[in-house]
């Protein structure tokens, strides 16, 4: 919006900076932050009077788990207003890319608000029905699909290799609504810790603010070996926006939480990512860069494919993150050590920029 009022003025005086793709990530990041911060506690404490009991605790999970009974959830509601607010203040509106992972990231928010909503009224852990939720998160991300792949094409662009692409033709959409569905559930079972779901999302929303803003560039992708996507460098708005929310979130989800992200929060960032990244033409790397939430949902489907076949269990628990605590390590050390481990996966994947 203040984009496009400095660019209808001419960008006169002081506002000739808001041309600058620079200071409106800038920008985005601590508006989105300060939007957050201003609002979480009293948002914090209507949740808590809303929903009386908090977000149901699994009786089968880890015992200590149990200490967090009357947290309330739906936090993520905080994180969508901070970062869209935000969006809509730097952002050049008339971006297709920006409508259609706002769609992603407020479609898939919805359908995480309704499941969080349905354990609250039903005070279980059990919500919406998984397959009513693929099939709603599927149609989203469809038809996001189809809006990216009718402005930069269906090509398919493998890291490690400069140039290198596969036409996937009109099945690009299905592989990218497949890209941004997964994304969206494996942050969503990442999200079982305070704190352990939204650091990693913002280190990867900071890793793909660079790769957004060099597919934008001409110079740079040509240099770099990568594809170039006119106007993907204003997603690295988005991404700030993204970053500054979760930071405003942290401080209020730092151990011991004060509110659930819930899956209103976690399926909406994880589906953003999703989007932002088939935009730039990065899917595979997004599988780099958010290998810890790979790993999460991995550890998932590997646990109940070899538990339905032979009985026996993997993992002492899945996600993953709950082996470790039933291996005995804190929630803070687990927390922690997996944020370690996706900074290392972030410039695993920026490094991919080069390697080519």
């Amino acid at each position: 919006m203040l984009y496009l009022i400095a660019e209808y003025l001419g960008f006169p005086g002081v506002l000739n900076v808001v041309r600058y793709l620079s200071f409106r990530t800038g920008g985005a990041v601590a508006t989105a932050l300060a939007i957050g911060l201003i609002i979480g506690p009293r948002f914090i404490g209507w949740l808590r009077v809303r929903q009386g009991k908090g977000q149901p605790i699994r009786t089968d999970g880890p015992q200590s788990h149990l200490a967090k009974r009357g947290t309330p959830t739906m936090g993520g509601l905080m994180i969508l207003t901070a970062m869209t607010l935000s969006i809509l203040i730097w952002m050049d509106l008339t971006n297709p890319f920006v409508w259609a992972c706002l769609f992603v990231t407020m479609g898939f928010g919805l359908i995480g608000f309704l499941d969080d909503y349905d354990k609250v009224r039903k005070a279980s852990t059990a919500g919406v029905s998984g397959k009513v939720r693929l099939l709603a998160e599927f149609a989203i991300a469809g038809i996001a699909g189809w809006i990216i792949t009718h402005q930069n094409g269906t090509m398919l662009y493998v890291p490690f290799f400069s140039n290198f692409s596969v036409d996937l033709g009109y099945f690009y959409i299905v592989f990218a609504a497949f890209t941004i569905v997964a994304f969206g559930n494996a942050v969503n079972l990442t999200d079982g810790l305070d704190g352990l779901a939204t650091m990693p999302v913002i280190i990867a929303s900071v890793a793909f603010m660079v790769i957004v803003y060099l597919a934008g560039n001409a110079i740079y992708s040509n240099y770099l070996g990568i594809p170039h996507v006119p106007g993907a460098g204003d997603l690295a708005i988005f991404c700030g926006a993204i970053a500054g929310a979760g930071l405003a979130f942290l401080w209020f989800n730092a151990p011991p939480a004060a509110v659930f992200m819930g899956d209103t929060g976690s399926l909406a960032l994880g589906g953003a990512l999703g989007a932002i990244a088939v935009t730039a033409h990065h899917e595979i790397v997004l599988g780099i860069i958010g290998g810890l939430f790979v790993m999460e949902a991995m550890s998932v489907i590997i646990q109940v494919f070899f538990y339905k076949r032979t009985g026996k269990r993997v993992f002492k628990m899945a996600p993953i993150h709950h082996h470790f605590e039933q291996l005995g390590w804190s929630e803070p050390t687990v927390v922690i050590r997996f944020w370690i481990i996706a900074l290392v996966l972030a410039l695993a994947g920026l490094s991919t920029l080069k390697l080519r």
